[in-house]
């Protein structure tokens, strides 16, 4: 068994295709192929599920995932500690449903950038089910996801609760719906709605909001920030999570308001997806550097309220 078979293999992983990983690797794909082939036969496992539409970690190279991952870890450190600055570090893949990115996951990213200078993190905006199989897979290191009061936790990952809010709606500056304290459903539903796509938790919450009627007018769009745009640029109003919202520069700069839905009581939480067990040393830093700022976080709402803030726990 050769290291670099090991990091052939976190590269696959993470890239999800023999092709792209050759690519990231700058080696062939059959030498690559052949490379895994072998610690296939040594380890007496199958390791990736190779198929046409690319090549995914097995459910036996999950299991044993995390040992490899502390190996590379071990042999990084030991790099380092012998002074191999050429050494180039792991990538770290953070997946995220574009919640609160210019207010949670922005900063944190510059803290754990000024706490490793040298390190390189790749942001990825996906919907939840593609962020949970990435984390599961070890394609994602880490994944920022939205979850419902009520909705069940992925039995194969952790969580930490970052923040508590609410669905609020989100209105452009001017429109006559901002003058109120609160938005009704029967008022949301006579305009003009941007809507998330399925798949996203915005899109099940407003089906459920309005029972299965949606507007008539409605865009569709992926995640929070295309969808804010569109409400700056007068295409329409949306629904996101406060913390979504407020304290984002469109907001902060008076483009965008938002009020809460009148009558609607529902809790929304961001929520930080990794797996179990022990993590390794910088995904543990980045994990630690997005608890610290939500901690941190204190934005007052339209109401005049505070959001709260949820300090660090595992689901």
């Amino acid at each position: 068994m050769r290291i670099e078979q090991l990091e052939y293999l976190a590269a696959v992983t993470q890239h999800g295709s023999l092709r792209r990983a050759s690519e990231r690797l700058h080696i062939s794909q059959p030498a690559l192929s052949e490379a895994l082939t072998k610690l296939e036969r040594e380890l007496g496992v199958t390791l990736l599920d190779r198929r046409r539409s690319g090549a995914r970690i097995s459910r036996q190279g999950q299991d044993l995932l995390q040992n490899m991952v502390d190996v590379l870890e071990a042999v990084d450190r030991l790099r380092q500690a012998a002074g191999d600055q050429g050494t180039a570090t792991r990538l770290l893949r953070i997946g995220t449903v574009n919640a609160a990115t210019s207010t949670l996951l922005v900063p944190a990213l510059r803290l754990f950038q000024d706490r490793h200078p040298g390190a390189t993190v790749e942001v990825l905006d996906a919907q939840q089910p593609e962020i949970h199989q990435g984390v599961v897979e070890g394609s994602l290191d880490l994944g920022l996801v939205n979850v419902l009061a009520g909705d069940d936790a992925p039995a194969d990952l952790a969580g930490t609760a970052l923040v508590h809010g609410r669905p609020v709606v989100v209105l452009p500056l001017g429109h006559p719906l901002a003058a109120q304290p609160a938005v009704t459903i029967d008022q949301l539903r006579e305009e003009r709605f941007v809507a998330m796509r399925a798949g996203y938790l915005m899109h099940r919450f407003a089906h459920r909001l309005f029972e299965g009627r949606m507007p008539r007018r409605c865009h569709t769009t992926d995640g929070a920030e295309m969808g804010k745009l569109m409400v700056a640029e007068g295409l329409g109003i949306t629904v996101l999570p406060d913390y979504s919202v407020v304290g984002d520069p469109l907001e902060r700069t008076g483009l965008l308001v938002c009020r809460p839905i009148a009558g609607d009581e529902t809790a929304v939480t961001l929520v930080l997806r990794h797996r179990e067990g022990q993590l390794p040393g910088r995904v543990r830093d980045l994990r630690a550097a997005l608890v610290e700022v939500a901690r941190g976080r204190r934005t007052p709402e339209p109401t005049g309220t505070v959001m709260e803030v949820v300090p660090s726990q595992t689901a």
